[in-house]
Order: structure tokens, then sequence, then C-alpha cells
């Protein structure tokens, strides 16, 4: 059985789109339902004190999903009355991620009374996949008056301003 070029085509071009379809955005938003949906979610642990979790998408970039965890804070500080915040504690974690291309070897014989058979196969596999998911989870300190000059220490207006600008939010 011959197969026709254009089928072939065909086929892998459906196979691509899927692979792109599959990739939806992450926007700035309150997570919605599971600790696996898209969103920030946050835990106060006491006053002046929180822990802020941003879930990404699938092929969100890890800068963008650490970036809006920042953001979260700075929202937070705001309505509590706050100016700065300091950040005390971070993870990032990640899921789905697939490490690349895979090469398998198999082989099987079959006999049918004076028949036999022996075939071979070798096969591939790429991931086609939006990429992974990364999780950040920072724990902040909010303060009041002058931002401390210290690298972890952040002015909530200004990561609004920077951060917050050009942002997708549902």
């Amino acid at each position: 059985m011959k197969i026709s070029k254009p089928l072939i085509a065909a086929a892998l071009s459906g196979l691509l789109l899927t692979a792109c379809a599959t990739s939806a955005p992450t926007t700035y938003r309150a997570q919605m339902g599971s600790p696996n949906d898209v969103g920030y979610s946050e835990y106060r642990l006491e006053a002046g004190r929180y822990r802020v979790t941003f879930q990404g998408g699938p092929g969100a970039p890890e800068a963008q999903v650490a970036d809006y965890a920042l953001l979260r804070a700075a929202e937070l500080a705001l309505r509590d009355g706050y100016d700065w915040f300091r950040v005390a504690d971070r993870s990032t974690t990640s899921s789905g991620y697939d490490r690349g291309p895979r090469m398998s070897v198999g082989g099987g014989s079959a006999s049918f009374g004076r028949r036999s058979s022996v075939g071979l196969g070798l096969g591939t596999s790429f991931n086609l996949g939006p990429g992974p998911s990364f999780s950040r989870s920072i724990e902040v300190v909010f303060g009041k008056g002058a931002t401390p000059r210290d690298r972890d220490a952040y002015d909530a207006r200004d990561v609004i301003k920077n951060v917050g600008y050009g942002r997708q939010r549902t």
C-alpha cells in the first residue's frame, strides 16, 4: 500500500495545529477552582505577611509567572495599607515537561503452520505540546514608609506600574 505525499502532509499539519491549539495564554486573574487552575491565590500567614502563588498555564514563560506573583503581592500590600514588600522566601515548580525526543526499538516473530514471520520496528516521538507549566510561590512581608535598599524589597506602586502594564487580564 502506497501512501500519497499530500495525505502525509495533511496528517502532519493536523497534528501541528492540534498541538498549537492546546496552548492558551496565561492571564492575570484569581484561580477559579482547583490548585492547578491558572491564576493567583494567597494565604494570610499573619498581619502583614502572606504566601502568594501564581500558577501559569502550559507554555507560559517562567519570568511571566514570577512577575505575576510579585504583582499580586504588590496589590495586597496596597490594599492592606502598606507601601512596600520584601520577598522572604520563594520557590518555583514545574510540571508537564517532556524532556525531548525519544526513540524505541521493538521486534517480534510469529509462526503460522508452514509460514513464519519476523518483524523489527523503530519508533520516535517528540513533544509537540506547549511546554511545562510553572508555579511561583513567594512569602512576602509588608512594610510602610521608604522601601529598604535590599534586592528582595519592592516598592508596591512601582511593581504595579511596571509589571501590571500590558498584562493580559480577564
